[in-house]
């Protein structure tokens, strides 16, 4: 199964499990991802979800390059983002291992973050010739704009440390602790009033907003459909360095 659940203490626990992938995002896992939120979301019971990764290493290393250079659709791919954003449930994430890609979009699609001192954090999808369009390109609202501008502009990782300086995440522990610390912090969510955590959510976020949605759905389209960024998967497959053309 490309999704795991457990439910306790009206916290649910989703893992992505797709390790022997570095459980990346294909059709198959953000379709099962979007069913257990919204069903989540849904259920009274669950007033927390935590968001974990299976295996040590990895918690996402983002959309699957082989499944988008076979043709995967875009949107299926993308179910899992959806759901994120339409989740009315607080959502921490746990992070076991390296968030990348679109496995760090989907941390910062998480409301709270938990992370092993071992991780990283990064959004390197220009060296694929894409942009990060799964919510890093909304980094300038989370991070000092010269941060926003050398993560998203080199593709290069930070660690975990510096994550925490700069405010992305809540906590670090080591990955003996994570569980814990992640559950530990959720029953400080569920304490409180269901309907009120649910408001504060929405409202907090809506300060954020999504940005200019037309101008990133015009840049998705001609980007993600273009001739680099076909190369930049299929190099990335291959094993090679791309060759960009420009168009």
């Amino acid at each position: 199964m490309e999704v795991l659940t457990e439910f306790a203490d009206n916290v649910l626990v989703v893992t992505l499990n797709r390790p022997e992938a570095g459980n990346s995002l294909n059709g198959a896992l953000s379709s099962a991802l979007h069913a257990a939120l919204t069903e989540a979301g849904d259920n009274a019971e669950v007033r927390a979800i935590i968001l974990t990764g299976a295996g040590e290493k990895v918690f996402c290393a983002g959309m699957d390059l082989k499944a988008f250079a076979a043709g995967e659709d875009l949107a299926r791919i993308g179910l899992g983002f959806t759901a994120l954003r339409e989740c009315k449930k607080p959502i921490i994430a746990a992070v076991n291992g390296h968030a990348l890609a679109g496995g760090f979009e989907v941390v910062m699609g998480c409301d709270l973050i938990v992370s092993v001192d071992t991780a990283r954090f990064g959004i390197p999808e220009v060296k694929r010739g894409l942009f990060a369009a799964g919510g890093g390109v909304r980094l300038p609202a989370r991070v000092p704009l010269a941060v926003a501008l050398e993560m998203g502009l080199t593709g290069d990782p930070i660690d975990a440390h510096r994550a925490a300086t700069l405010g992305l995440i809540n906590q670090v522990v080591s990955a003996a602790d994570l569980m814990a610390a992640a559950r530990a912090m959720a029953a400080r969510v569920t304490t409180n009033g269901p309907l009120a955590v649910q408001a504060t959510k929405q409202l907090m976020l809506s300060e954020i907003g999504d940005g200019n949605a037309a101008l990133m759905g015009d840049l998705q389209r001609t980007v993600f459909s273009s001739e680099d960024a076909r190369e930049g998967a299929i190099a990335f497959a291959q094993k090679r360095a791309p060759e960009w053309k420009g168009r």
